[in-house]
């Protein structure tokens, strides 16, 4: 039996949000955002992801309201995919699926998330165990772990080499 394309059948709300974001390379699209990653070529280079998934990916989390595609270029045009607060909203998700993959899968820290204002390596559930409560993803600073490739091909592994913040856009060197 072939599965189907979309759980119409299903009265759930996980099922109406896996129609959005369950398909394979999505929640990559939207874990880069979050990371600062906004131009195509950029998603295109840190992903492997074939030309034409990522452009149906970016097409659909744009019509879905999670990306906001901008023009950052008049010549030639060019346009960059911003994440929106709906898009934000999914920072939980994609922390905490990130977290059960390597306390299940691996062993490797390739990323720590702190609270910017003290340091702090942020709990289970992005609270700030040093000052309590959860703390926004504009709080919240990507450190390199130590399982990271020192010296990774691509410009934005590279950029991700730094401690930044997240939904501030990365800056990319070609090689």
């Amino acid at each position: 039996m072939a599965l189907g394309k979309d759980y119409a059948t299903q009265e759930c709300s996980i099922a109406r949000a896996l129609e959005v974001i369950g398909e394979r390379w999505t929640l990559l699209v939207i874990r880069d955002a979050l990371y600062g990653v906004r131009r195509y070529n950029d998603f295109l280079t840190h992903l492997g992801i074939p030309r034409a998934v990522l452009a149906a990916r970016l097409q659909m989390l744009t019509a879905e309201g999670i990306l906001e595609k901008r023009r950052y270029q008049e010549s030639p045009p060019r346009d960059e995919y911003v994440i929106t607060e709906r898009g934000i909203a999914l920072w939980p998700t994609v922390r905490s699926l990130g977290r059960w993959g390597r306390e299940h899968f691996s062993d490797t820290q390739l990323r720590r998330f702190e609270h910017v204002d003290c340091g702090t390596e942020l709990g289970a559930y992005g609270e700030c165990p040093t000052c309590g409560g959860v703390v926004p993803v504009e709080d919240v600073v990507m450190v390199p772990g130590t399982g990271l490739d020192p010296n990774p091909t691509d410009p934005v592994s590279r950029a991700f080499l730094k401690s930044k913040r997240l939904l501030e856009p990365i800056e990319t060197v070609p090689v």
